[in-house]
């Protein structure tokens, strides 16, 4: 790349600059931790030698599952373990001998992200496993023949507002630049221009 053309490039203008200054390595890979709990998802709740307290339980819209004794309790933002301990400790109140509760994931349904722009066929999709950004344009039918696929972009909802993500396929298909195939995280859109 010449002189100039790195010069357009760092101005933002050149259509074709393909040199990314993003740090993808502080981009979180879901598969590496627990699993977070969201909307929809499905729990078994098992209190050993308490058949009664024992219960499926869908999280509802506003986040919470309701239980015998200790009622509702918020599940979403949580893990199954960090949910287990707030019901163990909730459950002491109730049950005299030693309280022992296991968390099952039945059914994952909050993991839901957007594609959206010029690809074949945009919309909502839920999957029940984490997929790259390649993988979600795969699923909305690829790349349409408007899009400019060097200038896709993941606006992440993250703390205080959005974290813009951006991607360039041909780097990501090329196979040369795997950190730039982030994992999608629900909630996340992908914008190909």
């Amino acid at each position: 790349m010449n002189k100039v053309a790195l010069a357009v490039c760092l101005l933002g203008v050149g259509a074709g600059c393909t040199t990314v200054a993003y740090n993808y390595s502080k981009e979180p890979d879901p598969r590496q931790s627990e699993f977070v709990l969201g909307p929809s998802d499905v729990v078994r709740v098992t209190v050993w030698k308490n058949p009664e307290l024992t219960t499926d339980a869908r999280i509802r819209p506003d986040g919470t599952i309701t239980l015998a004794l200790i009622g509702d309790i918020r599940a979403t933002l949580r893990t199954p373990t960090e949910l287990r301990n707030e019901i163990t400790s909730r459950l002491r109140a109730f049950v005299k001998d030693e309280v022992i509760v296991t968390i099952a994931v039945l059914e994952v349904n909050s993991y839901r992200f957007t594609v959206g722009g010029n690809v074949e066929h945009g919309g909502i999709f839920n999957t029940k496993y984490y997929v790259t950004a390649a993988e979600a344009l795969a699923m909305a039918g690829g790349l349409n023949k408007f899009a400019n696929g060097d200038q896709m972009l993941i606006v992440r909802p993250v703390k205080g507002g959005v974290r813009r993500v951006p991607l360039n396929y041909t780097r990501i298909s090329s196979g040369e630049h795997p950190e730039e195939n982030v994992v999608l995280l629900s909630g996340d859109t992908l914008f190909v221009p």
